[in-house]
């Protein structure tokens, strides 16, 4: 069989090999064409070689094009990946340094909370342009496979506004149900079972089976209890475990900034968190893991291109959604998954038009969900705070509101938990105002923005956060963007 797939942001180089040789991992897709594009023509130019390698080493006809014209590149594709980050790492500084000078610490910042409302306010514009090219020049009917965070947003936009076939994918279950089987002490995943459902990064193990056998509550606080690593790095999903009666899929860094419980005080964050690694908790931490290695890819590429050499080994095709959903749709073989999609009523105490993660299976006839899932009420409480935050703040992003946005912003759980509307208003346009060149549906708000922050009375606090490694100034980082562009 022969089709296009076309992935948007395949700069991103260790992912876009992943997915690539996944797809490849299934005979019948010898044939088909990949189409990557990317604003960044080197990145580009990089992969499209380590790709090339790939084919070339397995004797594939395979086609690989690059291209900087997303439009071309989508031209006849009957799927799309996205996996971009617009601002890149420039404005990604911003979501996480302007809140904590107003107290909000945040570890990731990229889903909801103050960082990852204006992380989607920048996306969902170009989602939107995305959804208009894949319905002007795509193969009619072609899917959209959303990776990109923040996903509920993202995907909520997608389907909403840019009337596409969308589905967002994420692999937070996926390594979720690896702690929980190492815990149990299976042998192999293959011997857990799991119903996990909610919304992304706030998914929960509602149904726990280990051969076949029951897990209750009591019996997996006592295993996450007894491990020497998990005990220690997972202590607020413990903690979250033992209130609320299931695991979240999250890691305890995400989770810690989507509850107004446990980042809102200096004193208390420390005591939910461990320093071993960035996505336990760790102020910024994920920043800082992204500015360090920020050109991982250049220092190691003649390693990429040497593995790149090797045959494909199926027995080591990733647990990634894409691959398994493509098999799916265009050989039958039914693949059973996760996926982010809009509610109608699939969970049933959740809203209808929210983006839900539940299970569904994958066929010739497209993703089945799953429905009549009622999650447990605190984990359905909890998922509603984030829903309604979500709603406002791609309601915001389509009409450009900042008052809107304000008010998607204030009603954040944690952000509610620790600021003032007063400190939350101004927050609010400083973040528009610094990262205008990305918000063009708030062209009009930002000169009023910039009034407001001249004669603001709102006192900002110079806080490096309860829990930071060192972490590049903006300043360091937009110099070292200045340089290496002058290099390359």
């Amino acid at each position: 069989m022969s089709f296009k797939i076309a992935i948007i942001g395949a700069g991103s180089v260790g992912f876009t090999k992943k997915l690539f040789t996944d797809i490849l991992c299934v005979p019948e897709f010898r044939d088909i064409e990949f189409a990557l594009t990317d604003i960044s023509e080197h990145n580009l130019e990089m992969i499209k070689a380590i790709l090339d390698r790939v084919v070339e080493a397995n004797g594939l006809p395979t086609k690989v094009t690059a291209t900087t014209n997303r439009r071309q590149a989508l031209e006849g594709a009957r799927y799309i990946i996205s996996c971009v980050r617009v601002g890149g790492l420039e404005a990604y500084a911003d979501d996480i340094r302007i809140p904590l000078k107003y107290g909000i610490d945040q570890c990731v910042g990229d889903t909801i909370c103050a960082g990852g409302i204006l992380y989607g306010q920048r996306n969902i514009p170009v989602i939107l342009d995305f959804c208009k090219d894949i319905r002007e020049v795509a193969e009619p009917g072609a899917k959209f496979l959303n990776y990109a965070n923040p996903m509920a947003m993202n995907t909520w936009a997608a389907i909403e506004y840019g009337k596409v076939d969308t589905v967002g994918l994420c692999h937070g279950v996926q390594h979720g149900a690896e702690q929980i089987a190492e815990v149990l002490g299976a042998k192999s995943l293959s011997e857990l079972d799991y119903i996990c459902s909610g919304i992304n990064h706030q998914t929960w193990f509602i149904d726990l089976r280990l051969n076949g056998r029951r897990i209750g509550k009591d019996e997996l606080i006592a295993a996450f209890e007894a491990h020497p690593v998990f005990s220690q790095q997972e202590k607020l999903r413990i903690d979250v475990l033992k209130r609320f009666g299931v695991y979240s899929t999250e890691s305890n860094g995400h989770l810690s900034e989507y509850l107004p419980w446990y980042r809102k005080r200096p004193d208390e964050i420390t005591r939910w968190i461990d320093m071993s690694d960035w996505i336990h908790g760790e102020t910024g931490g994920y920043l800082r893991h992204s500015t360090e290695t920020r050109n991982w890819f250049e220092t190691e590429y003649p390693q990429f291109l040497e593995s790149a050499a090797k045959p494909i080994d199926p027995a080591k095709r990733s647990n990634e959604h894409a691959s398994h959903i493509l098999e799916a749709l265009e050989t039958n073989r039914v693949y059973r998954g996760h996926f982010n999609v809009k509610n109608n009523g699939v969970i049933t105490n959740l809203p209808s038009d929210a983006i839900i993660e539940s299970p569904g299976f994958v066929d010739r006839f497209g993703i089945n969900m799953v429905s009549g899932v009622t999650l447990p009420e605190a984990c359905a409480a909890t998922c509603i705070a984030s829903i309604n935050v979500q709603r406002m703040s791609v309601h915001a992003a389509i009409s450009g509101d900042i008052d809107l946005l304000k008010l998607a912003v204030l009603h954040d759980p944690l952000v509610g938990a620790v600021s003032t509307p007063e400190e939350v208003w101004q927050m609010v346009d400083e973040m528009v105002v610094a990262q205008a060149r990305w918000l063009p549906q708030y062209a009009d708000a930002v000169p009023a923005a910039k009034e407001r922050l001249s004669k603001s009375k709102v006192q900002t606090r110079d806080w490096a956060g309860a829990a930071r490694r060192n972490v590049r100034s903006i300043e360091e980082l937009r110099a070292e963007k200045a340089a290496l562009k002058q290099a390359v």
